[in-house]
């Protein structure tokens, strides 16, 4: 019974797979047939469909934007040198790197004992002098007097002599006594013309000791102020720079001690092309005062001011090209002299221009244009301006219509493409750093942090600093105070 079961068994798995080889040679047949009928039918090409990100040309209004790297400088600078060589005998507190000064400050103080002796000695001279001008006066009055006297005296004999000359007419007088009294009268004269010559003499000595007088009052004056030139003061607020002297030192005439700096008049100097120079002129050939944005990159963030184009330099320079142009800084707060800064300059507004990506448009001008059935279309367009990744174009035939945004090698006339819009244009937007609007409290306990920390180098303190008080802050820089318990990074 055991035997007839497994013989039953053995003969349907026998049929079982007698079935399945029937069933798998079966569909390999029909396979190779399908594969003929499909060898001998004829093909059909299928047109390739890119795909391709465009942009819409809209003309209109648009200022265009120029931009240039510059360097930070100062419209003001005070060079303190010595004015006379000497030994420093004071510094002021604080006389170092970057720290502030006031107007009228005194900085340095040399030791003056060589210029008070100097001056004192001319005192002595001008009293002299005044002593001399006063004796000299005195003799002139007595001149006067003296003059005067003789004066009075020749009259005498004068009419003494008349006298004599009437009597004699009458028969009265004798010759010889006319005679004495005409001989009386002209030594009368005589002596008055004496006189005379002594009161010029001591006008002559009044004028000389005068001149004199004066003399020593220019030499007090020159002496007073070489004793001032002893202290070295500023002119101004600001910050030193460049210090170059320590108490006790011999410095000698014109030697550079220090410079003042101040932070609140600082411009930028920035290169541009002749070309681009031109266009910030006005009718008359005159450097336009153009509104400009000067920016300072922070790791990530930036520090802007506004801006005003003031002047340019007068010449190129040797080995230069272009122009060097100057703009000041309206709000300088966290900017120093020496930093490397953006200049963005906006310029006249250019109607009837489309802004459109500078890989649209090739070097001869041409794009590629959207047209019928998704298929693109070759036609040219006037380039404007090139400001960075974009150029302006004046095409007033293509209005309304797509170009493509990036042409490549396999970008035709008569491609048919398959355009993207929204998702392309999205893509090109950079992405902006998050802004963060800071409360009173909040915005405090960061500059308190930042301000009392003093392992922070003084520029990037003032410059953080700087990022708080504006009235959105990046988030970026508020998460890193407040995790790094008040260490930021010198980047940021």
């Amino acid at each position: 019974m055991r035997f007839l079961t497994r013989s039953i068994v053995a003969l349907f798995l026998g049929a079982m797979a007698l079935g399945l080889l029937a069933v798998a040679g079966g569909m390999v047949r029909s396979t190779i047939e399908a594969r003929a009928a499909r060898q001998d039918a004829p093909r059909v090409a299928r047109e390739r469909v890119f795909a391709a990100r465009v942009v819409t040309i809209e003309p209109g209004a648009v200022a265009p934007v120029l931009s240039a790297f510059g360097e930070v400088v100062s419209r003001r600078t005070l060079e303190l040198r010595a004015t006379a060589a000497g030994r420093i005998l004071t510094l002021a507190d604080g006389f170092e790197e970057g720290a502030p000064v006031r107007a009228g400050e005194v900085l340095v103080q040399l030791d003056p004992a060589d210029a008070e002796a100097a001056r004192d000695l001319v005192r002595a001279d001008l009293a002299r002098a005044e002593d001399e001008r006063d004796d000299a006066r005195r003799a002139l009055e007595l001149s006067h007097l003296d003059r005067a006297e003789a004066e009075s005296q020749a009259d005498i004999r004068r009419r003494a002599f008349e006298r004599q000359q009437g009597l004699a007419e009458r028969g009265i007088g004798t010759a010889a006594t006319v005679e004495d009294a005409e001989l009386a009268y002209a030594a009368a004269r005589a002596s008055v013309i004496a006189r005379r010559q002594a009161e010029a003499a001591a006008q002559a000595r009044v004028t000389t000791a005068e001149n004199a007088l004066e003399r020593q009052r220019i030499n007090l004056a020159e002496a007073e102020r070489r004793v001032a030139d002893t202290t070295v003061t500023a002119s101004f607020d600001g910050v030193l720079s460049d210090t170059n002297a320590v108490a006790g030192g011999q410095v000698s005439m014109n030697e550079r001690l220090a410079s003042v700096i101040d932070p609140g008049a600082l411009e930028v100097s920035f290169r541009l092309s002749t070309a681009q120079y031109l266009r910030l002129l006005d009718g008359q050939g005159a450097l336009m005062p153009a509104r400009a944005e000067i920016a300072l990159e922070m790791g990530g963030a930036e520090i802007t001011s506004p801006g005003t184009l003031t002047r340019v330099a007068p010449s190129v320079g040797a080995g230069q090209s272009g122009r060097l142009v100057y703009a000041a800084i309206d709000a300088p707060r966290g900017f120093r002299p020496g930093d490397f800064v953006t200049v963005r300059i906006t310029e006249p507004v250019l109607p009837g221009v489309a802004q459109v990506p500078a890989s649209a448009v090739d070097s001869t001008g041409g794009v590629l244009v959207l047209g019928a059935e998704d298929r693109l279309e070759a036609a040219s367009v006037e380039v404007v301006r090139r400001q960075g990744d974009s150029v302006l174009i004046r095409a007033p035939a293509l209005a309304g219509r797509d170009v493509v945004a990036a042409r490549n090698p396999l970008l035709g006339v008569g491609i048919r493409v398959r355009p993207q819009r929204d998702q392309g244009a999205a893509a090109a937007q950079p992405e902006a750093p998050d802004l963060v609007a800071l409360d009173p409290e909040r915005r405090a306990a960061l500059i308190a942090r930042v301000s009392s920390n003093t392992m922070m180098p003084e520029g990037v303190r003032t410059r953080i600093l700087a990022q708080l008080e504006q009235e959105q802050v990046p988030a970026r820089l508020i998460e890193r105070l407040e995790q790094g318990g008040g260490r930021p990074r010198q980047g940021g």
